[in-house]
């Protein structure tokens, strides 16, 4: 078995990250994953500095390799890094927007996607992604319970006060109170 890539903002991480990261480690039978914290995601903006982030991200995945990925797009980090038999995870939603990501041809070439899905969401809309690609068989489904909120809801949360309990870990939770994160 390869190394196991599980990549994002991770503004701030949740306990749906964690279910995903748990999910592909049994999926895929790998005992660690690698979360990569990507330093400039080329796609989105991020509210939080790196450094934050990237605690944020150890204390949510104490059992992963937790770093930086300096790499505003995946296809650079895995030109410029020589993991052995990868398996990059995504989510389904981001499956979905896969065809707009800088060279998804050649992402395919150099890893495996361990694809995330969760009921209810609709698998036309992947079966669509997958009939355009070159190489359908790189891609790998697995499933996951239900999201229990997405990163923008925790953000706007903790900006109105409100507690995060069931949504990050307990560590991730205290991070964001002595760091001052999210707040206006």
């Amino acid at each position: 078995m390869g190394v196991v890539l599980y990549g994002g903002a991770f503004d701030p991480p949740h306990l749906g990250h964690v279910a995903v990261s748990d999910a592909a480690r049994e999926r895929f039978g790998a005992e660690r994953l690698v979360v990569l914290v990507n330093e400039r995601p080329g796609h989105r903006a991020v509210h939080a500095p790196a450094e934050d982030r990237l605690a944020l991200a150890r204390a949510a995945f104490p059992r992963d390799g937790v770093r930086l990925d300096p790499y505003p797009r995946t296809v650079e980090l895995l030109r410029a890094e020589d993991f052995v038999d990868p398996i990059f995870v995504i989510g389904a939603d981001q499956f979905h927007g896969f065809l707009g990501w800088s060279e998804p041809t050649e992402v395919l070439e150099r890893t495996r996607l361990g694809v995330a899905t969760r009921p209810g969401f609709p698998r036309s809309e992947l079966d669509a992604v997958l009939e355009q690609l070159d190489r359908p068989d790189r891609v790998l489904f697995f499933d996951i319970e239900p999201n229990p909120g997405a990163s923008k809801d925790i953000r706007a949360r903790i900006a109105a006060g409100e507690s995060l309990d069931g949504l990050v870990a307990p560590a991730v939770a205290r991070l964001i109170e002595e760091r001052n994160l999210y707040r206006p």
